[in-house]
């Protein structure tokens, strides 16, 4: 996925994560779990909660399914 193919907020997280992990493969275990990763995931989603709280009346954010 090119970053103009990105249309919804599951797509961006989606890219971010397999971003993360493609160029810091160091941070991935080898079972797989990237806790630094996460980490980085859990702060970017705190920063966009805060975003989400000055957002304009009337706008909508997609809810987020892990599993898309």
């Amino acid at each position: 996925m090119k970053a103009h193919d990105i249309h919804t907020y599951v797509e961006l997280r989606r890219q971010i994560h397999d971003d993360l992990r493609v160029q810091h493969p160091e941070w991935v275990q080898s079972n797989g779990e990237s806790p630094i990763c996460d980490s980085y995931e859990v702060r970017l989603m705190e920063l966009l909660g805060d975003l989400e709280e000055v957002r304009a009346p009337g706008m909508y954010a997609a809810p987020v399914h892990e599993d898309e």
